[in-house]
């Protein structure tokens, strides 16, 4: 591997020739890469292109005896490292990362790589087949308030973002932009409305102050546009009033300047907006254009003023939206004190292990027992029982066959819905009856009125055990690809908060006139999952698919537990 640099101590250890290491610079943020010569390539870059400085580097190789935790834990207890960014393409235990990162105050960014699909080995129910590892990491990540990158470029930038601003006062992300070009505001609006940013409502009091440099006919408004303002008294009156309105509004969290630099007459004096907003308490970042020699010099002062400087508008509202997300997230040191230690099963014998699928009866049966709802329903053994349990229940009913070992029953056509007399009750169980044969069971089920199905699900990790899963479900499920992943045990505010992350919102809210959906009564049950899955290490899976959401409540459909020995 590249080996160790220490910047802040000037300590460098490793094997690469010393005259590319010239052009360090150092900082607050610390590196753990797994990869080499990317570490050393990418570090030189980013130093000699004057974009940050940095404190420690550590590339990992393969990890034969020192991993990520192990650096992680050093790092966090570093004076030198206010900000930790990682490149891993493996956790070795995902559930130590997942604790170190949850209790440390310092800002953890993560650039996965190798975000192929895994979650189909040995994969029964839906839950499994749709847990792709990378979609496990996202849920876990989240819950452990680390914020994910997506190239290299973006997790040094959200980086160095964090160390300008480890922890930002406001948690809403208002955001006015203060520009100099119309069209460079709408572009900044467009995607801030693409994040969970927000665009300022400027204050009364805002609004009268930047009347005074604005001409007459022109309205006040966010984004900023200053341009006759310069016109009429210079740049740096224009930004300075602008800077001081926003700075003083209470109804504005962070502050979003487009500067230029050479070539007409837009100078600014970065030193002191920043200072008026350090002062203020908002995080001030900064989009540039100009000519290169002078772009390079503002590039510097904004580096030593600690203003964070992009060159791409999309660029900057990613790394706005990162810091004001960490503040959004739950406390860190939720994690409970045996987090790491999940229980785990013994099998046979060394290598051996048998998987057992209980039938959706059976599933339910224990659901219930857990206080999860279900669905009225019994197993007919003849003809006239199943027409009596479908009189009992009302119709319309549902009539399912049960094979051993088979989840998708939908598939095999063993699922026969709104059966509504006693002819046609007849009728479909002898149909099922052939369709079985002698391996099988026949159940009748009350037919439950659908607003909105889910899916609710447990899959056990090889790096993070027993996780939980929600998304819209039904057979429609792979499809929607609506769902996240969290790591049991849950509590009642992550299950609350992994409902209000769904994408289909309005049709948890009551759409078309349908009830809302009991949210508390849904967490519930997410919460409940997990803790089987914790208490529980031989349930492999356990898959409820549909959760159907009825008059406002939850209802168990369809499920099964998998589980080993």
């Amino acid at each position: 591997c590249m080996g160790l640099v220490d910047i802040v101590n000037e300590k460098i250890l490793s094997f690469v020739s010393p005259t590319i290491w010239e052009d360090l610079v150092p900082g607050d943020v610390s590196l753990v890469v797994q990869s080499g010569m990317l570490s050393g390539a990418f570090l030189i870059d980013t130093m000699s292109h004057r974009r940050m400085g940095i404190s420690k580097v550590c590339s990992l190789g393969n990890k034969m005896d020192v991993s990520e935790c192990e650096i992680l834990e050093y790092l966090v207890q570093d004076p030198d490292t206010r900000v930790i960014g990682l490149y891993l393409e493996s956790l070795v235990n995902g559930r130590k990362f997942m604790e170190i990162c949850s209790r440390t105050d310092k800002p953890v960014v993560l650039l996965k790589g190798g975000k192929s699909e895994q979650g189909a080995r040995a994969a029964m129910g839906h839950t499994a087949s749709m847990a792709g590892n990378n979609e496990i990491i996202k849920g876990a990540m989240a819950q452990a308030g680390v914020i994910q990158a997506g190239d290299f470029h973006q997790m040094m930038d959200i980086c160095r973002s964090f160390a300008a601003y480890p922890d930002p006062p406001g948690t809403e992300g208002r955001i006015a932009v203060v520009t100099y070009t119309g069209g460079a505001g709408i572009v900044s609006s467009d995607f801030i409305d693409n994040t969970d940013l927000t665009l300022a409502s400027l204050s009364h009091a805002s609004r009268k102050h930047l009347e005074t440099i604005f001409p007459d006919w022109m309205p006040v408004a966010n984004p900023i546009d200053l341009w006759p303002a310069v016109e009429r008294h210079g740049a740096e009156k224009a930004y300075g009033a602008a800077v001081r309105a926003v700075c003083s509004d209470p109804q504005v969290d962070g502050i979003f300047i487009h500067a230029f630099s050479g070539g007409f007459a837009l100078n600014l004096d970065i030193e002191t907006l920043a200072e008026e907003a350090k002062a203020a308490g908002k995080p001030l970042f900064c989009w540039l254009l100009g000519k290169k020699d002078n772009a390079l010099e503002f590039q510097e002062r904004c580096n030593r003023a600690g203003v964070p400087v992009f060159r791409e508008i999309t660029r900057a509202v990613e790394c706005m939206d990162a810091i004001f997300a960490r503040r959004r997230a739950s406390d860190s040191g939720k994690l409970p004190v045996d987090f790491c230690r999940v229980p785990t099963i013994e099998t046979n014998a060394p290598g051996e292990t048998s998987i057992t699928v209980m039938d959706e009866y059976r599933s339910k049966q224990l659901l219930s027992k857990a206080d999860i709802p279900v669905t009225d329903e019994s197993i007919a053994a003849s003809v006239d029982q199943a027409r009596d349990q479908a009189q009992q229940l009302g119709f319309p009913v549902v009539m399912k066959g049960l094979v051993p070992d088979m989840v998708h029953k939908t598939e095999s056509g063993l699922v026969r819905l709104n059966i509504t007399s006693p002819e046609e009750a007849e009728a479909e169980f002898l149909s099922l009856e052939k369709a079985v044969k002698n391996s099988g069971k026949i159940i009748v089920q009350q037919q439950v009125k659908a607003d909105v199905e889910l899916i609710v699900g447990l899959v056990r990790d090889p790096q993070f055990g027993p996780c939980v899963m929600l998304g819209m479900g039904g057979v429609m499920a792979e499809i929607l690809d609506d769902l996240l992943f969290r790591v049991a045990p849950l509590d009642h505010g992550e299950a609350m908060e992994m409902i209000n992350n769904l994408k289909n919102q309005k049709l948890l809210n009551g759409f078309r006139g349908a009830q809302k959906a009991d949210r508390k009564k849904t967490a519930d049950i997410l919460v409940t999952i997990g803790r089987l899955g914790w208490e529980n290490p031989n349930f492999q899976e356990i898959d409820i698919n549909p959760l159907i959401i009825s008059n406002g409540k939850p209802v168990a459909v369809d499920a099964s537990i998998v589980t080993t020995r």
